[in-house]
């Protein structure tokens, strides 16, 4: 199958102040999936516009982008649109507003349209935890730094 396009993601490994990090567990069009806060870069927007944004569309909460962190060198084609393929980039962001960050007590996987958010301790965050390859070895490495 040959690649039509590319889907450039940009990703936000937010920490609280016990180390655990925050991720997003989601149901879009009947699919359930958990991965790091994040999404879609928008034709015109840098990385870190697009991050912040996201942010501030999934969480309502304004952060700052740090240290690049992760960019796959592998190969990745679309879970939800197989001919495209996927580019990933993940940065540390950081943000004083983390109390205004709504964490449910949800039930996974998450089966109705929308999200919730949890944070988790990076020795709980196993490749069953999340659903995206690129996320998982993101997780690896975030364990073994």
């Amino acid at each position: 199958m040959q690649v039509q396009r590319f889907n450039v993601r940009v990703y936000g490994l937010l920490f609280n102040a016990r180390g655990e990090v925050l991720l997003s567990d989601e149901c879009r069009n009947g699919h359930s999936f958990t991965k790091f806060p994040g999404g879609g870069v928008e034709f015109g927007e840098g990385l870190a516009e697009a991050l912040q944004r996201e942010f501030m569309e999934e969480l309502g909460i304004a952060v700052q982008v740090g240290d690049f962190f992760y960019v796959n060198d592998f190969f990745q084609p679309s879970a939800f649109h197989p001919k495209d393929q996927i580019i990933a980039c993940y940065y540390r962001v950081q943000s004083d507003q983390l109390a205004q960050i709504v964490v449910n007590q949800h039930t996974l996987p998450l089966l109705e349209e929308g999200e919730c958010h949890r944070w988790i301790a990076l020795s709980d965050l196993t490749d069953e935890a999340l659903h995206f390859p690129i996320d998982r070895h993101v997780a690896a490495l975030l364990r073994n730094r």
